[in-house]
């Protein structure tokens, strides 16, 4: 279930090697993204979540510039 994270609790996530997905188009992610996030745009991360290592806590954002 997702949970709303504030930015201590980001950082502290991060320390435990906590994943980064981006879930914004890969254009947008390739404009600019956090250091160490993966892209997986939304549209596909139903289909991709296999991918992800789920002994890890996962972190999925979306920035928007708009």
């Amino acid at each position: 279930m997702p949970t709303v994270i504030g930015r201590d609790e980001l950082r502290e996530l991060t320390g435990q090697q906590a994943k980064l997905v981006e879930v914004l188009p890969a254009d947008d992610y390739a404009w600019a993204h956090l250091p160490g996030a993966v892209s997986i745009p939304l549209k596909e991360l139903d289909a991709r979540t296999g991918q992800l290592d789920r002994s890890r806590p996962v972190i999925v954002y979306c920035h928007d510039w708009y």
